[in-house]
């Protein structure tokens, strides 16, 4: 992780890691995450208890550090004696002998954990837990939500806070016309325990069990995916026998949705990477109805596109910052610098410009992110419209009728937005967009 290759989700997958005892394997996930998630604070704690800042010290010294002041002070099962000892036998196998008494000192004045980083709500943290909150995100970003939020720091604080947190797993059935309620049955009767989703009809919120392990996922009857990416792409509301185009597909969890959804038709699923297509190819078919026509097309979206055709719709899930998703993949926040915005934003213009040019004259088309930054989201939008004539944004009133449960998640301008601190799901932005004489 420290070397910038991967991200800790699919890292926690490989071979290495899913060999190894379940218990081994969620303490090796607890580890990864909750360190990533609070690596701010942990810094600041190693350099308050050493009296040295972390640059000054080697980067697996720093590694091993983290992973034991995380142990002492976040969690409560493993011995504090037991951790500084496994630290130190980790130095020594980083051939880093000279650190094991600095490594050994740090970790035995570390003082136990304070209760109050485990607290459910943002308003019951003290004050120590919330400057614990504000040094585990950037100051950079916390400044942007602050800035742009009449609640000012605190609104950006709790927003960090949420994203400091272990985020729902939840499940959508594959099979739109499935009867979640007996879904649910079918999921407790194997020890999972679930409760309905607040906006999406086809979510499960597992609130106990293992889901990796059930017979509804290994029969693909359901999918692991979260509730706003389950809602932006049901904005697409494809009709049968039309022509889809999804941009940006893989890894194909949308376009699954998407094609169950369409039940009779093409889907046309494009992305630039071959590794990322591979995938979808081997996800895809166990989703994809009979009558529908599935064509992966590997292409770069900011590119010129290939295709003589128009599409009834289109999804835009474009490539972003993934802030609204720091709980899901907090090493985001430490890879992340502002000049990416812009340079993301630029990439994404390119792309919907594209879109909109094979948009059908009656057609629709989706653009999301799944970023919290508005260089990303409405101003994405608002140049693209200006420079390819003729587009707009639904108008509120009409997404609302269309899809009156969604309704406490469109703003003025017809934009959807969800927020993890709002809604227990990832922070997701989505634009209908349609040829205005339509």
């Amino acid at each position: 992780m420290e070397a910038g290759r991967g991200f800790a989700v699919d890292l926690l997958q490989a071979k290495e890691v899913t060999a190894i005892s379940e218990a081994d394997r969620r303490l090796a996930t607890e580890l990864v995450m909750g360190i990533l998630r609070w690596r701010g604070e942990l810094d600041f704690r190693i350099g308050q208890v050493s009296g040295r800042p972390i640059e000054r010290l080697d980067p697996e010294v720093v590694t091993i550090l983290r992973m034991g002041i995380y142990q002492i002070q976040f969690l409560e099962k493993i011995p504090k004696a037991a951790t500084v000892n496994e630290a130190v036998e980790l130095t020594k196998a980083a051939r880093k002998r000279s650190a094991t008494g600095l490594v050994n000192a740090v970790l035995r004045k570390c003082p136990p954990g304070e209760r109050t980083l485990r607290q459910e709500r943002f308003e019951d943290l003290s004050k120590v837990g919330i400057e614990s909150v504000r040094r585990a995100t950037p100051a950079w970003l916390l400044e942007r939500w602050a800035s742009r939020s009449s609640q000012g720091g605190m609104e950006a604080l709790r927003l960090a806070w949420a994203s400091t947190q272990v985020p729902p797993t939840v499940l959508r059935a594959v099979d739109p016309a499935e009867d979640v309620a007996r879904m649910q049955d079918d999921l407790a009767a194997a020890g999972i325990t679930t409760k309905l989703g607040r906006f999406s009809p086809q979510a499960l919120v597992v609130e106990t069990g293992n889901v990796q392990a059930s017979r509804a996922v290994r029969e693909g009857r359901v999918v692991i995916q979260d509730e706003a990416s389950q809602l932006v792409a049901s904005l697409l509301a494809p009709q049968a026998g039309t022509r889809v185009l999804d941009l940006c597909a893989a890894p194909g969890i949308k376009a699954g949705q998407i094609a169950q959804a369409l039940s009779l038709g093409s889907l046309v699923a494009c992305d630039v990477s071959a590794s990322r297509l591979r995938t979808m190819a081997k996800l895809l078919p166990q989703w994809l109805p009979s009558k529908v026509q599935l064509h992966a097309v590997r292409l770069d979206a900011t590119g010129d596109l290939p295709f003589a055709c128009r599409f009834d719709r289109i999804l835009l899930d474009a490539p972003c910052s993934g802030t609204g998703t720091l709980a899901r993949n907090p090493e985001i926040k430490w890879r992340l610098r502002q000049a990416d915005l812009r340079r993301l934003a630029d990439a994404q213009v390119k792309m919907l410009k594209g879109a909109l040019d094979l948009l059908a004259p009656d057609g629709r088309l989706v653009y999301v992110t799944c970023s919290l930054e508005p260089e990303e989201n409405e101003g994405v939008v608002e140049q693209a419209v200006e420079e390819s004539s003729g587009y707009g944004v639904l108008l509120p009133d009409k997404l609302m009728r269309s899809f009156p449960a969604l309704s406490p998640l469109f703003d003025s301008h017809g934009y959807l937005r969800t927020r993890p601190d709002l809604h227990r799901m990832d922070g997701f932005f989505a634009a209908v967009i349609g040829r205005k004489n339509a």
